[in-house]
Formats: structure tokens, C-alpha cells, sequence
């Protein structure tokens, strides 16, 4: 006989396994997100569980968070790449989670969206480094066609694509531009082997000043505003510009104006590169992750993990990043407490 006014507990809740997860039940700021007990996932044909020990914030969660870009079903897990262990065979595995689910302590992986980690490689830097890092050279090499020699210009370089995309750049053998800013963050992007560091203010003559009035071969960038109008006034004849974002707070980002007339007169070329058109070509993702891996195990690319997190901090992290307050990657530690 139960007491009076208590409800027995759900038979469900007796054998269904639970994990914890930060959790968004609506749309807003960092608030709302909480951790919760969720079920665990369930695999599917060609996915496999991995049990997280890290998981990645990138700024597309706070647009998916906030409503700025569609907002996943709700409720919902943001998150999109992790790094754990896969339960199936024990191998260290990074992930790609394109829908989302990152931000909890066990995820359903899709087999072909994940790689196996290299010994050598901790598990934070291979999270670090997988999808940046896959970004900044698909930037670089894919829709810039960098080669060794050439100079590059990286907007945004202390960011956690930038500041990957600046590393790689250099062990490809080109002349490297860093642009950030604050003292603190072109600091560390001098420190990443940048040949000049700019800050983001008349950029176009910044650029020529730096290269004998010839401008840049290549610029990356993720602003989309101002800032990138400055870049392409910076290119040099034949010179390519490839936006892989657009971070710019003025009015107008994402928005930006070229007659044909300067393509022509200069020579120059705009580009875009979208992350999803490398996870969804299998072959290219495994080739690009080994290659970043390799220069990671010659200490030629390391991922600045700005801070690690434990779950029920995201909402801080969250505001953190959205404050520019954040250099290179922020982690969520899936297991830890504050």
C-alpha cells in the first residue's frame, strides 16, 4: 500500500538506462539550456554508440540556441562534434554530429560521419582539431587552392577555426596574415607562427602595406560585414577571397557587394565553403582528418583549448563566446560537475 499523495515511479524509468545531458526545451539565451536525465540513445543501422568524454561548442550552437538559424525539434541536444569512446569495438572515435546531440554523456554516432583517433593524440586535441580544423583546411585547399609561396590572410584568427586555419596555412608552406582583435588574441596568433598580425581596421592598406602594395594571393574569413569588404580591396590581381561564415555584428552581415567590374579590372575571385559538403563525402573526410592528424603528431598543428566546461556550465560557455570573450576551442566535459 503506497503513502498517501506520492506517485509511483514510471516501470520505464526501472530498466530504461539514463545518462545526463544539457538540454534546450526553447528557444532563447544561454538560460535555456539545463541538464537533465535523458534516456540513452538508441543506434540505428550504420550508427554505433560512443560514450563521450568530450564535446565541442561551436558558434552555431548559439545561432541553433538563440533562433538566429533553424532551431533543432524540441527538446533538443545541441552539440555537434564529439570525441569518446565507441562501445562496439572500445576504439577512440571523433564525431560529426550533423543534427546535433554532442552536449551528453552518450551519443548514437553515425558510422560514416566518424574517425578513429591516432594514439598519441589526446582526446581534447582530436576534438580540437577534427571539424575546425577540417573547416580551415577545406577553406584553404578545396576553395582557395592555396600553394606553398603564396600569402593568406585569416580574419578572425584567434577563433577556433582562425587560429587552426592560420597553423595550417603555414605548414603549407605560405606566408601567413593574422587578423584579431584584441592585444591578447594577436598575441597568441604571433605565437601560432603568423608572419604579420593586423588588427581589424583599414585592412585593405594594412594588407598592401605588409606585402609592397601587391596585396594577398588569399584571404578566409568569417565576418561577412565590413570587414570583409576591406579584405577584398586587399586582394592582389588574381587573388581569391573564401568566406566561410559571417560573424560581423553591424546590420548587413552576411551581405556583400561585388560588380563585376572589380572582379574583371583585378582579377580576383570570391568563394565560398560549407563544412557539410566534406561530411557528407566520406573518402574526402577521412583524408583531410589524417591529414590533420599527421601534422598534429609532428607538432605542426595543436588546437588552443580555451577552457573546458563541465555540462552544467554550457550556458556560461555560451555567453562567453558570444562575448568574444574566447580564443580557440571551448570543450564541454560531459562527465564532470561543478
Amino acid at each position: 500500500m503506497r503513502e498517501r499523495g506520492v506517485e509511483p515511479p514510471d516501470p520505464t524509468e526501472w530498466t530504461m538506462p539514463l545518462m545526463r545531458a544539457a538540454v534546450m526545451r526553447r528557444v532563447g539565451g544561454p538560460e535555456v539550456i539545463e541538464v537533465d536525465r535523458v534516456p540513452v540513445p538508441a543506434a540505428e543501422d550504420g550508427e554505433s554508440l560512443v560514450d563521450v568524454s568530450f564535446a565541442g561548442i561551436n558558434f552555431d550552437d548559439l545561432e541553433r540556441r538563440a533562433g538566429d538559424s533553424p532551431p533543432p525539434e524540441l527538446p533538443a541536444v545541441l552539440g555537434v562534434d564529439v570525441v569518446g569512446t565507441r562501445r562496439r569495438d572500445g576504439r577512440r572515435v571523433v564525431v560529426l554530429m550533423r543534427h546535433g546531440g554532442g552536449y551528453a554523456q552518450v551519443v548514437a554516432a553515425d558510422d560514416a560521419h566518424s574517425v578513429e583517433v591516432p594514439d598519441g593524440i589526446s582526446d581534447e586535441q582530436a576534438v580540437g582539431i577534427f571539424e575546425q580544423g577540417a573547416t580551415a583546411y577545406g577553406a584553404l585547399t578545396l576553395a582557395g587552392r592555396l600553394k606553398p609561396g603564396e600569402t593568406v590572410a585569416v580574419s578572425a584568427a584567434a577563433g577556433g577555426v582562425g587560429h587552426l586555419a592560420v597553423q595550417i596555412a603555414v605548414a603549407l608552406g605560405a606566408r601567413v596574415i593574422g587578423i584579431a582583435s584584441t592585444p591578447a588574441k594577436r598575441a597568441l596568433v604571433a605565437g601560432l607562427g603568423a608572419d604579420e598580425v593586423l588588427q581589424p581596421t583599414n585592412l585593405d592598406e594594412q594588407l598592401r602595406a605588409v606585402t609592397d602594395g601587391r596585396g594577398v594571393d588569399l584571404v578566409v574569413d568569417a565576418t561577412g560585414g565590413d570587414q570583409t569588404r576591406q579584405l577584398l580591396r586587399g586582394l592582389a590581381p588574381f587573388g581569391r577571397l573564401v568566406s566561410y561564415g559571417w560573424r560581423a555584428p553591424e546590420p548587413g552581415r552576411g551581405t556583400i557587394s561585388v560588380t563585376t567590374d572589380e572582379l574583371t579590372d583585378r582579377s580576383i575571385g570570391c568563394a565560398g565553403f560549407w563544412m557539410r559538403h566534406v561530411v557528407d563525402n566520406r573518402t574526402l573526410l577521412r583524408r583531410i582528418a589524417d591529414h590533420l592528424f599527421r601534422l598534429a603528431a609532428r607538432h605542426h598543428l595543436r588546437a588552443h583549448i580555451d577552457r573546458i566546461v563541465p555540462l552544467d556550465q554550457v550556458g556560461a560557455a555560451h555567453t562567453a563566446i558570444a562575448a568574444r570573450a574566447t580564443a580557440g576551442k571551448v570543450l564541454v566535459d560531459v562527465n564532470r560537475e561543478t
